[in-house]
């Protein structure tokens, strides 16, 4: 029997409830395991495999599509001997991104269940068990990285682990310093990038450089606006670095990536019109370009930039203006 069917004293007035959003009142607490009431269709995210499912993040892997923009930049021949080197830096880094988010998760799980939405990740919300998380997001880091060295590519195996090495290390200590946790996430996108030029064995442009690095910052300083605007006066529980951060300075922070990047890609643009044979189709790519970053801009002000991918998924003005400038970008490259 419970305490309360043992006690003798008389029950409690339970006062009348007021009705949601009346003054005064609190929101209802947060359960402590962070779930949610479960959907029939959405049951399976609460087992297991579907959590470990979840907690690797399948959806992030949409940012491993920078690996193929060196190649690209270099047009690079569509043949199986230059594609096959390329797609499998590709899956390489959807393991390792993967093993970094289940370790991350299993690091975080307590700060996460003060989040508004991190609460309902899987290790967090108890669905994976936090020591069941490490040793299979250790697996991922090993056999990702691992990999690109058996067949042949061992500068794809040291960005790799470099990029682990920095992500690890991010958890431990380097999320709690305020402009380097910025870079250390920005990093993250950068390596990306030059993992593909590396893959393919392709020369990567400093201008290529300038703008996957300021537009890394871009979309990193956007992510820390919408954080400080979800969480509010309870930033600082959840990253510390947010209470350092103010709205103003993440406002500038991507006002001046932007501005960098943006410059960066027209001069780059430019610089190849002049060599190329169809020069109006560099130039033209520029206006996609700024148009997106712009809209994305729009978007981070809104505060909906927590999750890059799910902007870049959910957003079809964004994608419709990605596809244009991949085109003219590819048109460019490849008539030259």
């Amino acid at each position: 029997m419970s305490d309360a069917e043992l006690s003798t004293d008389p029950p409690p007035v339970v006062e009348p409830e007021a009705p949601p959003g009346a003054a005064g009142t609190a929101p209802p607490p947060v359960p402590a395991t962070g779930r949610e009431p479960v959907v029939e269709r959405d049951r399976w995210k609460y087992t297991l495999p579907g959590g470990l499912l979840r907690a690797s993040r399948p959806r992030q892997w949409v940012k491993n599509v920078l690996v193929f923009a060196a190649p690209g930049a270099a047009g690079l021949s569509l043949t199986v001997e230059h594609v096959a080197p390329v797609l499998g830096a590709f899956a390489a880094w959807c393991l390792v991104s993967s093993g970094t988010y289940l370790v991350n998760d299993a690091m975080d799980a307590d700060a996460d269940r003060l989040h508004p939405r991190k609460r309902l990740r899987a290790v967090a919300s108890g669905v994976v068990p936090v020591g069941l998380a490490k040793a299979v997001g250790v697996g991922f880091l090993v056999v990702g990285a691992g990999a690109p060295a058996v067949w042949g590519a061992p500068g794809v195996t040291g960005i790799l682990a470099l990029y682990a090495v920095i992500t690890l290390s991010y958890s431990l200590w380097l999320k709690e310093i305020a402009i380097v946790d910025l870079a250390a996430v920005a990093s993250g996108f950068v390596l990306r990038a030059i993992s593909g030029g590396v893959a393919a064995d392709v020369a990567i442009s400093d201008w290529f450089l300038i703008v996957a690095s300021f537009g890394s910052l871009f979309i990193v300083a956007g992510k820390r606006h919408a954080e400080h605007v979800d969480l509010r006066e309870g930033r600082g529980a959840h990253r510390a670095t947010l209470e350092e951060y103010s709205l103003n300075f993440l406002s500038y922070v991507r006002s001046v990536s932007s501005g960098v990047a943006i410059a960066a890609y027209c001069l780059w643009a430019f610089e190849k019109a002049k060599v190329a044979d169809v020069p109006i189709l560099f130039q033209l790519s520029i206006i996609p370009f700024v148009m997106a970053l712009l809209r994305y801009a729009m978007v981070l002000d809104a505060g909906r930039g927590g999750a890059p991918e799910d902007v870049v998924l959910g957003d079809r003005a964004l994608q419709v203006l990605g596809l244009i400038w991949v085109g003219l970008f590819a048109a460019g490259v490849y008539a030259a």
